[in-house]
């Protein structure tokens, strides 16, 4: 399996496995400017060249993190792509005229939130921008205008969603070009393999992005519920038939599987993680072994 891909006809080419930066700052390790940059050179150094931001991230101050390390060593931005969103308005003392948790999506919100991003991440373009959430209050028209704006000035070379359903992404897509829909996935999360969400992205020959692949940490517990520990037996004895590889790998090697060609976020800032989940794209799961892992999840066999 390959370690890049392209993922629309007229998207971009991006690494398999995406490293996810939520918890990079504020809101988990509180890394420093030497450990990002360290941590950059190391997930590109080992085929991992795809990070995924949101501008809300850390309250608002993980972009800047990462800005701060590119600084440091601007020559690593060519050797990566940068995915950001933009969308979700957050109450925190960074944004004091945020009265309430909302959503926005008006023209100049998006263009606003890509200057932002693009002066926090210290860069001249973003590689792919998705908008984080559906807004009740969307309009495509003005959506599709504050894109078309940034890829016109150069600042933005893609677009896509996160966390559309089939509809909603139909609705945007039908007004400009997407190239992918960002949704949760995992052993632990079914749905987009039933509700037409991979689906779509076959019809449309796009690739999907999965956040939270590993179930948030939860398929790891020793105490977990019946569902994981189900889960955690019947992945446990593909292992071994695989050799011994990791749980972890085990259940990427579940998301990469599908034809819609997958590409899962990891929510790690250890870089062990990151080249034992690039050693799940060596994994050949079969049909039976997927769906042994289905079963485990669902707790019944397929109809």
């Amino acid at each position: 399996m390959k370690k890049r891909i392209k993922i629309a006809s007229n998207g971009p080419t991006l690494s398999r496995i995406i490293f996810g930066t939520m918890k990079w700052g504020a809101w988990g390790w509180k890394l420093r400017t030497r450990a990002i940059t360290q941590l950059i050179e190391e997930s590109i150094e080992a085929g991992v060249t795809t990070f995924d931001h949101a501008d809300i991230y850390g309250h608002y101050t993980t972009e800047g993190d990462f800005g701060r390390a590119l600084k440091v060593r601007p020559d690593l931005r060519k050797r990566m792509e940068i995915i950001t969103k933009c969308g979700i308005n957050l109450i925190t003392p960074n944004r004091p005229q945020n009265k309430i948790k909302s959503y926005s999506t008006s023209k100049q919100h998006i263009i606003d939130s890509a200057e932002n991003s693009l002066k926090e991440l210290n860069t001249d373009y973003i590689d792919l921008m998705l908008i984080h959430r559906p807004n009740p209050l969307m309009h495509p028209d003005e959506i599709a205008e504050a894109f078309t704006q940034l890829r016109a000035q150069g600042k933005v070379n893609h677009f896509g969603v996160s966390n559309f359903t089939t509809f909603q992404f139909e609705m945007l897509q039908s007004r400009f070009s997407l190239v992918t829909n960002q949704v949760e996935a995992s052993i632990l999360h079914l749905p987009p393999f039933f509700d037409g969400t991979f689906d779509q992205c076959l019809k449309k020959r796009i690739s999907p992005i999965a956040w939270s692949p590993l179930g948030g940490g939860n398929l790891f517990t020793e105490s977990g519920e019946i569902r994981t520990q189900r889960i955690q037996k019947v992945a446990q004895t593909i292992s071994e038939r695989c050799g011994g590889v990791g749980l972890d790998q085990i259940y990427l090697a579940f998301l990469l599987k599908h034809p819609a060609k997958i590409l899962p976020i990891l929510g790690t800032a250890r870089i062990d993680r990151v080249k034992a989940a690039i050693q799940a794209l060596q994994i050949e799961l079969t049909d039976q072994e997927w769906f042994e892992l289905l079963e485990a999840s669902r707790g019944k066999e397929v109809a």
